[in-house]
C-alpha cells in the first residue's frame, strides 16, 4: 500500500496521528474510531500486520529501505509521530479542557460516537441473524465494561506488560476504548499521566544539563514502567493486527457489526451529564497523582435539566457529529483520489 504522498497529505497523515493519540487517550473513546472515520483503518491494520518474520529478515540483512517500503513505513512512521506528538501536546490541551469545560468537552465526543455509529452504519448492507447476534453481544459488552467498577493501581512489571498489550485495543478496535479499559484495571494515571510526566521531567533535565535520573528513585521507577508498558503495547499492537488482519478477511461483516456494537455500548462511557466520583484514601481525603490533580475512580451518570447549560451542551453534541461528517468527508475524497 506503499504510495506517493503530498506534503498535503503527510500533514493530514500527521493529524490523523494526533486525533488517534487524543482520542487514545479519552476514557470512553477510541483511537480506532478516528481511523475508521477518516478512512484509513484498513491500512492502518494491513501495514501493522506486515510486521511479521518476513520484515524482520529485512531488517536483520541489512536492507532498511526494502524493511521500510514493506511495512508501509512512511504512513506508518508519519502517523505514529503524530501520535507521539498528541501525548506532549493535544493531550495537555485535553487535561486543561477537562478541567474547565468538562460537560462540553464530554458533549463533543458524545457527538463524535454517534456520528461515527452513523458513519459506519450507512454503508453496510450485510444485516442477518449472525450479524444481528454479533451486534448485540457487542453492545452487552461495550455497556457491560462500561458499568464495572475499577480495580486498584498495581506497578507490578507482568501486570504493566498486560496492561500495554490491552491498552492498544483501542487503536486497532473501533469502540473499545483502551483508555477505559485502564481505568477498570487501575492504572491509567500510572501510566497514562505519571510515567508519561516522568518522561516529559526527565527530557526537560537533561535538555537543561541535568543528568541526575538516578537521584531519582519514584521516577526511575516510572520509566522502568514506561518502558515496560510501551513493550507490552508494541507486542499487542503487532498481536491485533495480525488477528484483526484475518478476521477482517474472512469474516468482515461479522466484525463489522460487532464494531458497531461496541461503538453503541460505548455511548454510556462518554455520557455528558455525570458527576465525577473521585478516589479517596482510609482518612476520607482525595487521592492525587503526580500532577496534583485529584484521581478519579468512577463517574455517576445522570438525566440534565433543561437550562440553559444542557443547550450548550446539545450544540457541541452536534459540533461533534459535524468533526466526524467532516472527516468523514475527507476520508471519501482520499479514497477517491486512490482509487
Amino acid at each position: 500500500m506503499q504510495s506517493t504522498r503530498t506534503l498535503t497529505d503527510k500533514m493530514f497523515l500527521i493529524l490523523k496521528g494526533l486525533g488517534m493519540g487524543a482520542a487514545n487517550k479519552v476514557p470512553g473513546v477510541s483511537g480506532g474510531v478516528v481511523a475508521f472515520v477518516a478512512g484509513f483503518y484498513e491500512e492502518f491494520i494491513y501495514s501493522l500486520q506486515k510486521i511479521n518474520r518476513k520484515a524482520f529478515k529485512l531488517l536483520i540483512n541489512g536492507r532498511f529501505t526494502s524493511f521500510f517500503n514493506y511495512i508501509n513505513g512512511r504512513f506508518l512512521a508519519l502517523l505514529f509521530f503524530g501520535m507521539v506528538v498528541s501525548y506532549f501536546s493535544v493531550s495537555k490541551l485535553l487535561d486543561y479542557l477537562f478541567v474547565r469545560y468538562e460537560l462540553f468537552v464530554w458533549s463533543v465526543f458524545f457527538g463524535m460516537i454517534v456520528g461515527s455509529i452513523y458513519y459506519i452504519n450507512k454503508d453496510f448492507k450485510d444485516w442477518n441473524y449472525k450479524t444481528y447476534t454479533s451486534l448485540a453481544i457487542g453492545i452487552i459488552l461495550g455497556v457491560s465494561i462500561s458499568f464495572l467498577h475499577p480495580a486498584k493501581e498495581n506497578d507490578n512489571l507482568w501486570f504493566v506488560f498486560f496492561c500495554g498489550i490491552i491498552s492498544v485495543s483501542g487503536m486497532t478496535l473501533p469502540g473499545f476504548s483502551g483508555s477505559f479499559i485502564l481505568i477498570l484495571l487501575g492504572n491509567y494515571v500510572l501510566l497514562l499521566v505519571d510515567s508519561v510526566n516522568a518522561l516529559y521531567d526527565t527530557f526537560y533535565d537533561i535538555l537543561n544539563g541535568k543528568f541526575l535520573v538516578a537521584a531519582h528513585p519514584e521516577r526511575l521507577n516510572l520509566l522502568k514502567v514506561l518502558v515496560v508498558f510501551t513493550l507490552g503495547s508494541v507486542t499487542g499492537l503487532v498481536t491485533f493486527s495480525h488477528v484483526l488482519s484475518y478476521i477482517l478477511k474472512h469474516h468482515k461483516s461479522i466484525t463489522l457489526s460487532t464494531i458497531i456494537g461496541f461503538i453503541i455500548g460505548s455511548l454510556g462511557v462518554v455520557w455528558p451529564w455525570k458527576k465525577t466520583i473521585y478516589k479517596v484514601g482510609d482518612n476520607g481525603a482525595f487521592l492525587f497523582d503526580s500532577t496534583g490533580e485529584r484521581i478519579v475512580e468512577n463517574y455517576q451518570r445522570y438525566i440534565p435539566k433543561l437550562n440553559s447549560e444542557t443547550l450548550y451542551a446539545i450544540l457541541f453534541i452536534f459540533l461533534g457529529i459535524l468533526i466526524v461528517l467532516a472527516l468523514e468527508a475527507y476520508g471519501a475524497k482520499t479514497r477517491k483520489s486512490n482509487a
